[in-house]
C-alpha cells in the first residue's frame, strides 16, 4: 500500500497493527518497525538501555517522515508565494469604524 505525496511504503498491513495493538497516531508508514519495538521493550521491561537498535532505526525512519513533509510544505509554500507575484489581488481593506444604514 503506498501513501500519497510519501517516498515510503507501507509495509506493515492494517491487520497487523491492530494485532499488536498500535496507536492510531502511530499508523505510518514506520510502523513495521515500531512493532519489533514495542515488543523489545515490553521482553525487556521498559529498560532505556535495551532494545537501542529497534529504536534507533524507528526513530531515524520517523525523522525522515518528518523532514519529507517539511520539504513538501516548503514546496508548497515556496508555489503559492509564485503564484501571488504572478498575480497580485488587490485586497480590500476592512473599515475599522463600520458605515450606518443613513450614512
Amino acid at each position: 500500500m503506498e501513501v500519497q505525496g510519501s517516498s515510503k511504503k507501507m509495509i506493515a498491513t492494517q491487520e497487523q497493527m491492530v494485532e499488536n495493538k498500535v496507536p492510531l497516531a502511530y499508523r505510518d508508514q514506520c510502523a513495521h518497525l515500531l512493532i519489533p519495538l514495542n515488543k523489545c521493550r515490553q521482553s525487556e521491561f521498559y529498560l532505556p538501555w535495551k532494545c537501542e537498535d529497534e529504536r534507533h532505526t524507528y526513530e531515524k525512519c520517523a525523522y525522515e517522515l518528518v523532514m519529507e513533509r517539511m520539504l513538501q510544505m516548503k514546496k508548497i509554500r515556496e508555489d503559492e508565494a509564485r503564484s501571488k507575484q504572478k498575480n497580485p489581488v488587490q485586497t480590500q481593506s476592512i473599515p475599522l469604524i463600520p458605515k450606518t444604514a443613513n450614512a
